[in-house]
Order: C-alpha cells, then sequence, then structure tokens
C-alpha cells in the first residue's frame, strides 16, 4: 500500500504546472507530497465551488488533516477550501497570494483588454512575470499564457473581475512573495499582517517575480519545510522526514 501524502498541490492551471516541478521536486526529497489538479475545457464554466466540491471528494481518501500549498488561484482554492474545511488541513502556505486573495495575472490581463490587444498584453505580461527572455523563449511563455487564459480556473473575466477579502484563516498559515512580483506586489501582501495568527508566518523571496518559487526553489522549500517543522515542534509530533 502506498503512503498517503503529507502534502497537497493545489494546482488549477496545467500550462503553469511546469513551474511548479522545481519546487515540488525538492519538497519531495523531504515528505510525501502530491499533485492535485484541477482542469477544464474552454467550453466549461470557471467556477471555484466545483473546484473545491471536487477537491474535498480527494481529500475524504485521505485519512488524516494535509499541508495545503498553491500559488496563485491555486492559493487561493486552498483559502477558500480551508475556510469551509478547516479541520482536513494541517496547515495552509500561499505562494504570490495577496490580501485580495483573488488576484491573479489574468486580472491584470482584462484590466488592459478593453483597450488592447490580446498579442500586446500577453507580450508585456511575459516581461512582467519572468523579466526579458530571448526572441524564442517570449513565444514560447506567450503561448503558455494563451493557454491558461483559456483553459484555466481563474475568478476573471473580460465582463467581471471579483475581490475575496482577507480574514483570519482557521488553520496554521504561510504567506510568501517575492518582492520584485508586480502581480502581487508587497504592499498586496503585507496586507495579510493584520490577519496573521500566533505561529503564522510570513515571507518574502528577494527576488523570482510572480513565479519566484520556479527561480528559487531550494530556498522556497527550505522556507515551507521549516515551517512545517515549527508546527510539528508546537505540536510536539515530528515531522516525518525522510532520510
Amino acid at each position: 500500500m502506498s503512503k498517503q501524502p503529507e502534502a497537497i498541490w493545489l494546482n488549477t492551471s496545467p500550462t503553469l504546472l511546469c513551474f511548479a516541478q522545481p519546487l515540488l521536486r525538492e519538497l519531495s526529497r523531504s515528505v510525501t507530497i502530491a499533485q492535485w489538479e484541477y482542469t477544464q475545457t474552454k467550453d466549461e464554466p470557471s467556477s471555484l465551488d466545483v473546484a473545491i466540491l471536487l477537491l474535498d471528494e480527494y481529500l475524504q481518501s485521505i485519512k488524516q488533516p494535509v499541508h495545503l500549498i498553491g500559488h496563485s488561484t491555486g492559493g487561493l482554492l486552498g483559502l477558500l477550501y480551508t475556510r469551509q474545511y478547516p479541520e482536513k488541513v494541517k496547515s495552509l502556505t500561499l505562494l504570490a497570494v495577496g490580501a485580495d486573495a483573488a488576484v491573479d495575472w489574468q486580472a491584470h490581463y482584462y484590466s488592459h483588454r478593453p483597450s488592447l490587444t490580446r498579442e500586446k498584453i500577453l507580450n508585456a505580461m511575459v516581461y512582467n512575470l519572468f523579466g526579458y527572455q530571448t526572441e524564442h523563449a517570449l513565444k514560447r511563455l506567450e503561448k503558455i499564457l494563451e493557454q491558461d487564459l483559456d483553459c484555466s480556473l481563474s475568478p476573471h473575466s473580460l465582463f467581471k473581475r471579483q475581490s475575496v477579502l482577507p480574514c483570519p484563516v482557521p488553520a496554521p498559515l504561510m504567506v510568501c512573495g517575492s518582492t520584485n512580483d508586480i502581480i502581487v506586489e508587497p504592499d498586496a501582501l503585507e496586507g495579510w499582517r493584520p490577519f496573521l495568527m500566533e505561529g503564522d508566518r510570513y515571507w518574502e523571496c528577494q527576488k523570482g517575480r510572480h513565479f519566484f518559487h520556479f527561480f528559487q526553489p531550494t530556498l522556497v522549500a527550505e522556507q515551507i519545510l521549516d515551517f512545517w517543522q515549527s508546527l510539528y515542534q508546537i505540536s510536539k509530533k515530528p515531522l516525518q522526514i525522510r532520510k
């Protein structure tokens, strides 16, 4: 019988999962971590409520509470799930999720869409998200973002953009961001501070932009593992780190 996961990475975009792989490899060296993925077709409505129900169906198969980790909309999903089912969550780690947890790169895209073409916005977004790129890498990243617009879970559209207001989270919380992220800027991340409880953690990576966990996977993994270890020290139960 395979060992049940201690941590779950929440993925809401098939095309952006590639940017999580370096961090997942780092974490998997120490703990058992699984990937949970939400996928939809172009014709399906984007529904966080449906995603929460599907995630709960999956977590019912796991006997103990788990650590949830999510980047951007994956983090938003983890946040909404934790608010509804706190007894199933050992901790929640949010990467690039501001105090308004609904803000993602697509919110920025749709705010500019009425006045600019899709192509121009995607071109600018590649620089904003990843910095300067070669022409080949630029086109590849534009394609990835275009696919993300068409097939990922997001609370935003051309017709409506949503907000999710912050409040204390009913599970141990770690909030992570990057100092040069233009999607979730430091001020937006700082908005979490009034809602952090004892034992929660706030950490900023000094570089890496919106996908800092891709560019700095070892450093981010060290911070997450240290956060989890601190929770086990509080509960006096050892974290099962694999040798």
